[in-house]
């Protein structure tokens, strides 16, 4: 088979099927060789499969939305999920085991700056639970570091943020109030590429997809201090330990899929989210977007 580049988004914990399926040389396992581009800016990744640097790439679906909002044509779809559950919290200072999210009302709040699904997404949540998103306090401008010293420092209430940064301002006495994978399945992250790759690539890709899914197997059945040890030399600023606890974290909260297939459900929740939040004009749709041709 030929190789594959294929184009990270940014590096974060929550990724794990997909640095496990690397790492454990599960795509050369199923015949193929995959290259891992590096990546650092998560809007670049759907550009460098459009401007043919990789073959494909994994991001959010909310790319594929806002793309194909822009142009009914765009050659992007979607498929081969693994992150399909919400890996963002509210972290605040003390315990509130009884907050609701319309309690946010009065907070001083920040949410997270570096990309814009997570607060797209918890708008709904907010909305539902009977509290206008627009008549808060928010803070926006931060980084989740800088958000995270502003809370430590008394600045602010509640932050958004995900893993590592939940367990290490656990350490310094905050905490979880709510955890954004209860509202249940929502799109985070899939591989994308075009239509044409998709022909051009369909040996390559099924291959991969089979890796992921054995990858996926392994992750449920395979204990937290193992998982962490596989993915560490992707993370060298962070101890194994950390990794662990980050792991933990997100295991109970089933943001990992069980299969590479990518189902309706969570996209729909995540298109109407985008839809109620403005960011999108129209819903593409999943049987437009979405292909997963390649699982059979």
């Amino acid at each position: 088979m030929r190789p594959i580049r294929l184009q990270e988004t940014f590096r974060a914990v929550f990724y794990v099927p997909f640095y496990a399926a690397i790492l454990r040389g599960a795509y050369a396992a199923e015949g193929v060789e995959v290259t891992l581009l590096d990546g650092s800016e998560p809007a670049h990744a759907k550009d460098s499969v459009l401007q043919g640097r990789a073959e494909v790439a994994w991001g959010g679906p909310m790319r594929m939305m806002l793309a194909h909002d822009a142009d009914p044509d765009c050659p992007l779809r979607n498929f081969g999920a693994a992150v399909l559950g919400d890996p963002f919290f509210l972290v605040g200072r003390g315990p509130r085991p009884d907050f609701r999210l319309r309690d946010l009302a009065g907070l001083r709040f920040a949410t997270v700056s570096e990309v814009p699904t997570p607060w797209w997404a918890l708008q709904e949540d907010i909305r539902q639970d009977g509290l206008d998103p627009e008549s808060l306090s928010r803070h926006t401008t931060g980084t989740m570091q800088q958000n995270a010293e502003a809370l430590v420092a008394g600045e602010l209430d509640v932050i958004q943020v995900f893993e590592p940064f939940v367990s290490r301002l656990e350490d310094q006495g905050c905490q979880v109030w709510h955890a954004a994978a209860s509202r249940g399945p929502t799109a985070y992250t899939t591989f994308m590429s075009t239509t044409a790759n998709l022909r051009e690539y369909a040996p390559e890709f099924r291959a991969m997809l089979k890796g992921l899914g054995k990858t996926l197997e392994w992750l449920h059945a395979t204990p937290d201090a193992e998982v962490a040890a596989t993915v560490k030399p992707l993370f060298p600023e962070l101890d194994v330990s950390l990794i662990e606890r980050a792991i933990a974290r997100y295991r109970p909260l089933k943001i990992w899929t069980p299969t590479p297939y990518f189902p309706a459900e969570p996209w729909e929740k995540l298109e109407h989210a985008m839809f109620t939040a403005g960011a999108i004009k129209r819903k593409p749709g999943w049987a437009h977007c979405v292909d997963n041709s390649l699982m059979a």
